[in-house]
């Protein structure tokens, strides 16, 4: 039997990329596989010397680690790219951020120096607006959930009703405060939380936790909430706090030209 054609060979990538991007406003309800065709479409407009896998149909060196859920905004999702030759690093940002629609934004972008993004994002911090729910309201349903042992919830899945832990993998609640919400009186209230949650399989996502909420507490708010994850990245689990995954990766210096090396 005849060898099936290996396909024309690709330039190798002489340089790895970490992009972090945001989703902001309405663009916050794009699913994961929107932004990978917006991302795409965005690297061929700026002319980015993408690398790509050998084979008979290469595919763009993109990698992709811990999207946010559709309809949730983000200030902290993270992209590895790989290109064929150097290209300064705000060139990139710059270029990038222009030919994405706005809304998603790229925040920054840093050379990999370093293996495995995604063994360092352990965990998120999501802050979570709830319209219509006092802060004391709130405080009551989270000491509830956080002195419960485990609180199982039911979510829909591709493969069907899933029952998981919402407890477990949280690893702090904190309740801000109250902002006043909008389009309601002082009275309605929105109660602010700040909730720490580690990355687990299946994942945990922070509608789960407000699931666990309804089930102990009876908390339900009377609009949806808002969701925004503000980081995501290595864990300390005393402090229950997130650090920046790109730290090792950061330069301290970069190329001064300020242009992007087309070739």
């Amino acid at each position: 039997m005849g060898r099936r054609p290996d396909g024309p060979l690709q330039p190798p990538p002489v340089q790895r990329l970490r992009l972090r991007y945001a989703k902001r406003g309405r663009l916050r309800f794009t699913s994961h596989r929107d932004f990978q065709r917006a991302l795409e479409r965005a690297l061929r407009r700026a002319q980015l010397p993408v690398a790509f896998s050998q084979g008979f149909s290469p595919h763009p060196r993109i990698s992709y680690a811990g999207a946010a859920p559709t309809g949730v905004a983000s200030e902290a999702e993270y992209v590895e790219i790989a290109l064929t030759r150097r290209c300064d690093l705000e060139a990139v940002r710059t270029a990038l951020d222009e030919s994405l629609p706005a809304g998603l934004d790229v925040l920054e972008v840093v050379e990999a120096d370093t293996p495995d993004l995604a063994a360092r994002l352990q965990a998120s911090v999501w802050l979570v607006r709830l319209p219509g729910v006092t802060a004391a309201a709130a405080a009551t349903a989270t000491s509830r959930f956080l002195a419960a042992d485990a609180v199982e919830v039911e979510r829909l899945t591709r493969q069907g009703r899933r029952r998981m832990d919402a407890r477990a993998p949280v690893v702090r609640i904190d309740v801000l405060g109250d902002a006043e919400a909008d389009g309601g009186s002082e009275e309605d209230g929105c109660a602010i939380l700040r909730v720490v949650v580690r990355h687990v399989t299946p994942a945990v996502r922070p509608d789960d936790v407000l699931t666990g909420l309804r089930v102990v507490a009876d908390l339900a708010p009377p609009s949806p909430p808002l969701v925004t994850r503000l980081a995501q990245g290595p864990l300390d689990e005393q402090a229950g706090t997130v650090a920046d995954p790109l730290t090792a990766d950061r330069q301290p210096t970069e190329l001064p030209t300020g242009r992007l090396d087309r070739g």
